[in-house]
């Protein structure tokens, strides 16, 4: 019983989030896109699930295999070879890749271990969740992830990127991780109006 309370709150959550988010992008009259590994569709199905999705979800882009976050989504080779999928400087380079791709404000990404096996030398329940931001947004400075090396891509360490550690089957992790990038979508565009408004407020106030 105590599991699927739980698992009902984490999907609760979720599709509160992500009806936030495409309020908050269509106010802006911004755009998003979503890359996905792990999450395998869930985080489109997510925002796609709510009404008028349209005006700002453009589209998104299951990368499972390693090889098309490559060859789609333009993740850097070397890393790949180096790290494995399961990495925070590829979910940014995902989520960078996919705001590129198609053309959109803001890019979103998901990669990680759900399970049953560790992968890439992971252990199960390890996730990277990352934003990216183009000209029209910002989700500030670019993040630094310790020990990656310049990998040398163009897409290199745009955006923010958070590192989940989950508990949990399966698709409770995936969920988890739905939750976790819209969640860190969030954060961005709520620190950003946050931002906004405290400078207007200075304005009007005559600061400095």
């Amino acid at each position: 019983m105590a599991a699927e309370t739980g698992a009902a709150a984490v999907a609760e959550a979720a599709a509160g989030a992500a009806a936030e988010v495409l309020r908050l992008l269509g106010e802006r009259g911004e755009t998003l896109g979503v890359a996905e590994s792990l999450t395998g569709g869930l985080v489109a199905a997510e925002v796609t699930a709510v009404p008028g999705a349209s005006r700002v979800f453009r589209g998104s882009v299951t990368a499972y295999a390693t090889e098309l976050k490559r060859e789609v989504l333009g993740v850097d080779g070397d890393l790949l070879a180096a790290r494995g999928a399961v990495d925070a400087e590829v979910a940014l380079q995902m989520a960078a890749g996919v705001r590129r791709l198609l053309g959109t404000d803001w890019g979103i990404a998901t990669t990680g271990v759900a399970g049953p096996e560790a992968q890439d030398g992971q252990p199960v329940g390890t996730v990277h969740v990352a934003v990216s931001a183009g000209a029209g947004g910002a989700a500030g400075s670019a993040e630094v992830v310790p020990g990656v090396a310049d990998a040398g891509s163009p897409l290199r360490s745009e955006g923010k990127v958070a590192t989940l550690r989950l508990n949990g089957n399966r698709t409770e992790i995936r969920m988890e991780s739905v939750r976790g990038v819209l969640c860190l979508l969030l954060e961005q565009l709520s620190g950003e109006r946050a931002g906004n408004e405290r400078a207007q407020d200075t304005e009007q106030n005559g600061g400095t």
